[in-house]
């Protein structure tokens, strides 16, 4: 039984590395009490876009998406799990650092009544998260991060209609953060050009420097 108890540990010990988050949470909340806003995100865009308190649930969702996606990809490949491990890590940190250089607010949140659930949790979100630090946004950012670690996982290639609910719910999620007043435009649009960096030197980068690799050993 403790042997087989010692196995398990060793083969799924690398999801230990999700503490990391917790120092994150932390730097966040810290940022989040310290940093006084000098700058105000917001565009013309943002006043056309309507207010619509159902897509508090995609918002919520951004939770559970990464919490699976980091238990399929822990469980079906070590090496795409640290991939996104360290995806949603650089993304937070690069946020994070942007935020002191940068110290910006989002726009006047509206005031929302009503006792039905989607207004309370809008509410509860508003009455807990600060309306500074918010370019780029971390939630845009980190949702592109999980659907690109599922995408990319060989392991999960075929799996097309798995992969299609993926790009939905990171879309919805997105999508999100515009229409319950979380973001302004520029914030997402913050969160979207973060995550592409990241992407290219995570998935595209090593594979261009080993292509080179190659070509200098195939002349030589």
């Amino acid at each position: 039984m403790i042997q087989n108890q010692n196995s398990m540990f060793q083969k799924y010990k690398h999801f230990s590395a999700l503490i990391i988050f917790v120092f994150l949470t932390a730097w966040f909340e810290y940022l989040k009490v310290t940093i006084v806003a000098k700058h105000e995100m917001y565009a013309k865009l943002d006043s056309e876009i309507p207010f619509v308190k159902q897509f508090v649930l995609a918002y919520y969702t951004w939770f559970i998406y990464m919490a699976v996606g980091f238990a399929i990809l822990g469980i079906v490949s070590k090496m795409d799990f640290y991939k996104m491990l360290t995806f949603l890590s650089l993304g937070m940190v690069i946020s994070f650092i942007i935020f002191i250089i940068y110290p910006n607010e989002q726009f006047p949140r509206p005031i929302v009544r009503g006792n039905d659930i989607f207004s309370i949790l809008v509410r509860f979100i508003y009455s807990h998260d600060k309306t500074n630090d918010v370019f780029p946004s971390i939630h845009v950012c980190n949702a592109i991060g999980v659907f690109v670690s599922l995408y990319n996982c060989e392991r999960l290639k075929s799996k097309k209609i798995f992969q299609l609910i993926s790009f939905i719910i990171c879309i919805l999620i997105c999508a999100s953060t515009l229409f319950i007043k979380q973001h302004s435009v520029i914030d997402v649009a913050g969160g979207m050009v973060l995550a592409a960096v990241i992407y290219i030197a995570i998935y595209k980068l090593p594979k261009f420097i080993k292509k080179e690799d190659t070509s200098i050993n195939l002349d030589v």
